[in-house]
C-alpha cells in the first residue's frame, strides 16, 4: 500500500537530497564529503523516491538503467588519472585551473575524479537495491 504522506514527502524531498548529495560533492577537497558520500545520499534520494512511488517508476524516472551509470563514472574516473600522465607527470597528480571559481573554488582533476566515484556509487547502489527490490515482487 503506498503513502500518499510518503509520496507528497518524496516529491519535495528528491530535490532538496540531490541538491544536498552535490553540495557534498563539490565540498569535498576541502572538508568532509566528496564523491562517495555525494554518490551515497543521491542513491538514498532515488531509493526514497522507490519507496514511495514503486522501483519500477523509480527507473522510468531515471531513464537509464543504473547500471549504465557505474562504465561512465568509470571512464570518467580513469580520465582524470591519466590525464597528468598528458603533461609529463605521474599518474594521480593533481592538476588545478589557476583561478578559482566564485562559488566552487578550485577546479582540478581531483574534482573530475570525484565525479565518477559519485557516478560510480550512484550506480552500484541503485543496482544493487533496485535488483533486490524488482526481485522480491
Amino acid at each position: 500500500m503506498k503513502s500518499p504522506i510518503l509520496q507528497s514527502a518524496s516529491r519535495y524531498l528528491l530535490p532538496i537530497l540531490l541538491l544536498f548529495s552535490v553540495f557534498l560533492l563539490l565540498r569535498g577537497h576541502y572538508y568532509p564529503g566528496g564523491g562517495f558520500v555525494g554518490g551515497l545520499v543521491a542513491a538514498i534520494a532515488f531509493v526514497l523516491h522507490s519507496f514511495a512511488f514503486g522501483t519500477a517508476e523509480s527507473m522510468k524516472m531515471l531513464k537509464y538503467k543504473p547500471s549504465a551509470i557505474i562504465p561512465v563514472g568509470l571512464i570518467v574516473a580513469a580520465i582524470a588519472m591519466f590525464l597528468p600522465v598528458l603533461f609529463g607527470l605521474p599518474v594521480m597528480t593533481g592538476l588545478w585551473i589557476e583561478e578559482p571559481i566564485p562559488v566552487v573554488g578550485m577546479i582540478g582533476s581531483a574534482l573530475l575524479f570525484d565525479i565518477g566515484v559519485y557516478l560510480v556509487v550512484i550506480g552500484v547502489v541503485l543496482t544493487i537495491l533496485f535488483t533486490i527490490s524488482l526481485e522480491t515482487h
